[in-house]
């Protein structure tokens, strides 16, 4: 889905598309978007305490040209406390911390604690814990 800063959140950007003469090479991230947001909850077989509750602004996807990149999300995302099983799969996720605070832990690793204006990258095949500690909001890119 394809949704601009004003809150549209219509449309799909096909692979032709990624570099068509309509589409503006530069898009400001909306920190806080007007148009509703996709809700969700943890799944079950992820949630290892508490309730947490996602909200998703999904602000652009597109599907590069030549799978150069393959398909590019970005986007807001909030989620209250509680704690989590999170993997990547072949997924890269870059993170920018807007609020809120997590420890992250990858399994066999460290712990590292993130907090507003902090980023952080989650490589392809990232296994772990997401504790969210207080309600967070980050900004996301994320490339699969």
């Amino acid at each position: 889905m394809f949704g601009d800063w004003h809150g549209s959140g219509q449309g799909t950007l096909a692979a032709d598309q990624w570099n068509g003469p309509d589409m503006t090479k530069l898009l400001p991230v909306n920190t806080a978007p007007t148009f509703d947001p996709v809700c969700a909850t943890a799944a079950p077989d992820r949630l290892i305490e508490g309730n947490p509750a996602y909200q998703t602004w999904e602000l652009d996807t597109a599907i590069a040209e030549a799978s150069k990149w393959g398909k590019i999300r970005t986007g807001i995302w909030e989620t209250t406390p509680g704690k989590t099983i999170s993997m990547k799969g072949e997924t890269f996720e870059f993170c920018h911390i807007l609020s809120g605070k997590c420890v992250i832990t990858e399994d066999g690793g460290e712990s590292h604690t993130f907090a507003a204006g902090d980023s952080f990258i989650m490589k392809p095949g990232f296994v772990g814990t997401w504790e969210t500690l207080e309600t967070l909001r980050k900004i996301f890119v994320i490339a699969s």
